[in-house]
């Protein structure tokens, strides 16, 4: 099926908004913004602080809640920043980096030396004034102001480096709500708490008996917060609590093609009851954890975090508040505790890691970029105003404080500069592995499909898998149907079990009669029978069968085979089939239109 001109530049569109509202950078940048205007809001009149201090209220029969609007925001809007932060650490622990002890042990221990050592400097610092109750400050990173600021000052060709301080911000995002709920929670209603408790209960039955729609969660949601708000704990923290027990797993191939059949079905009769089947049959398909995660990232990015800034961020910057500030042990303990607390507790730890356990080492990763990552971190920005809030009760102390988180912001920005700067001089990266293709095309040795000048060359790491037969080979048949002799494509062994390794050497003794692509179109043929035995494959092909046999049974093209793995072991490919087009990892969606797109640049 061919992508029309129309669909194309609706796909673009789509495409441009999706990378926009999913930008690190960008959203560093709407933050900050925000930041600024509250600064500004601050200093010039008194509506600032009258706003915020507007009560509202909601009210269902009897039952109520009235708040000002700073805290709506505090403890109402965060909770869906503390959500999304959930849903993060449940699909880290499920599916992502977390799953592996070994892989966790570095982020965790330099998450534990980035609390430890930046609480250690702040009490030093505060040691008996009231205001050493605000240690929880200096405790977390802001991961949206963090993540978009090494996306400005990072390496380029440092992949790993992003999933380290996201798993690092998440770790320390479970640190941080632990020591609010444990250490700022003034009075427990313990009977709200039953409450609250009871609605987690209900969640975590609902995603065992496989309720996968949003809305009944969002309600349950709803009272778990109002519970646990009434509870006398901070109420940000009901939001991690459902995120943690969000449904998460790895798309299951057979939904993903019952989809697809269901959208055939709607082709060949549209009709309203059809769509909602499809739709429904769509969002299925999706756990409902990268669903939701999905759905909340811009609003998050772009809406949250930056209202929560714009109310807490405003300080008066008048020469009283600075020379307050400068003459204030709060001030320098927040600014030195997260500075050079994050950096020298998470650089510490890692040298440690990668002392001692060097099973635990991540590849790609070195001191060097861990430091820069240790400097970045000390952007505690959107938990350390929260704390702030919550633990001081006199304004000129949060005054304090709250310049004293944006001098660290800001110092930790230019720290981190400095220092991958100076890594990259001192001890540059490698281009990592896996990125571009290591081995070039031989067309007397690789098994190529189309002429030997053609203008673009696709080259594919893959077994003959279900994924490969049902995705990736009819999207390189698509392509090639779209750029004919323009392009040539080239298949290369990536077996990870013994079903593929047979297919593999199959392959291999068909090249060996000069039909290799016979075969493979044949394994791959779209309702072809994926059980079939290999020689009736051989005999539909018309191949010798005989000779066919003789070479599976003796294993002779073995080494061809993990000649080809071997490849793909040392650029740490994934099990799935993996794309290089004109020498270049595809790291986007491996679809027809995608190659297409990235094709054209060369091809025309």
């Amino acid at each position: 099926m061919t992508i029309s001109r129309d669909d194309a530049a609706v796909l673009r569109h789509r495409l441009v908004l999706n990378r926009f509202f999913n930008n690190d950078t960008y959203a560093a940048f709407a933050l900050a913004g925000a930041t600024a205007s509250a600064l500004i809001w601050a200093n010039i009149g008194s509506t600032y602080s009258s706003l915020w201090e507007t009560t509202a209220s909601i009210e269902v029969g009897r039952l109520g809640l009235t708040l000002p609007l700073a805290e709506w925001v505090n403890e109402g809007l965060m909770t869906v920043f503390f959500f999304a932060v959930g849903l993060d650490v449940r699909r880290e622990l499920t599916i992502g980096e977390l799953r592996q002890r070994r892989r966790a042990i570095l982020p965790a221990c330099c998450a534990l030396g980035g609390l430890v050592v930046p609480v250690v400097i702040f009490l030093s610092f505060t040691q008996g004034l009231p205001s050493s109750s605000a240690w929880g400050a200096v405790i977390s990173t802001d991961t949206a102001f963090a993540l978009g600021m090494l996306a400005l000052v990072g390496p380029s060709n440092a992949p790993r480096l992003r999933i380290f301080l996201l798993t690092l911000a998440v770790l320390d995002d479970i640190g941080a709500l632990t020591v609010i709920a444990v250490f700022y929670t003034a009075d427990l209603d313990v009977g709200a708490l039953a409450l609250a408790g009871a609605g987690l209960f209900v969640v975590w039955m609902m995603q065992r008996v496989g309720v996968w729609r949003m809305t009944p969660y969002f309600v349950v949601a709803v009272a778990t917060w109002f519970a646990t708000h009434a509870s006398g704990v901070h109420a940000t923290l009901a939001g991690v609590l459902v995120a943690l027990l969000m449904p998460v797993y790895p798309q299951h191939g057979p939904d993903v093609d019952r989809v697809a059949r269901f959208v055939h079905l709607f082709r060949q009769a549209p009709n309203p009851r059809a769509a909602r089947v499809v739709r429904r049959t769509l969002d299925y398909s999706v756990p409902l954890n990268q669903r939701m995660s999905e759905v909340l990232t811009p609003y998050v990015n772009f809406v949250v975090v930056p209202i929560f800034a714009l109310a807490n961020a405003g300080v008066a910057l008048t020469g009283a508040a600075f020379h307050d500030a400068a003459a204030s042990r709060l001030t320098w303990g927040i600014v030195v505790g997260l500075v050079v607390g994050k950096l020298l507790g998470i650089t510490t730890a890692a040298f440690l890691v990668e002392r001692f356990s060097a099973a635990s080492r991540v590849p790609g990763l070195d001191l060097p970029r861990i430091a820069g990552i240790g400097a970045l971190s000390g952007m505690g920005f959107t938990i350390s105003l929260l704390v702030v809030k919550i633990s001081l009760g006199d304004n000129r102390s949060q005054a304090e404080a709250r310049v004293g988180v944006l001098i660290a912001s800001a110092v930790a920005f230019l720290l981190a500069w400095a220092t991958f700067r100076i890594g990259d001089r001192v001890r540059p990266l490698p281009t990592p592995a896996g990125r571009v293709l290591q081995r070039d095309v031989d067309m007397e040795r690789d098994h190529v499909r189309g002429p030997r000048d053609a203008a673009a060359t696709v080259v594919v790491y893959a077994a003959i898998d279900e994924d490969y037969r049902t995705r990736t080979a009819e999207a390189l048949r698509e392509v090639r149907q779209q750029f004919g002799d323009r392009l040539r494509i080239v298949f290369r062994h990536h077996t990870t079990d013994d079903q593929a390794l047979n297919c593999a050497l199959a392959l291999e003794a068909a090249a060996q009669q000069g039909r290799f692509w016979d075969m493979h179109d044949a394994l791959v043929k779209p309702g072809g029978d994926p059980d079939a035995a290999l020689t009736d494959i051989a005999r539909d092909v018309d191949l010798d069968v005989g000779r066919f046999e003789q070479s599976l049974n003796t294993n002779n093209q073995l080494s061809r085979v993990e000649d080809d793995n071997l490849d793909a072991q040392a650029a740490g490919l994934p099990a799935s089939p993996t794309i290089y087009v004109q020498g270049n990892r595809v790291m986007g969606p491996a679809n027809s239109w995608y190659l297409a797109q990235l094709l054209r640049r060369d091809v025309g």
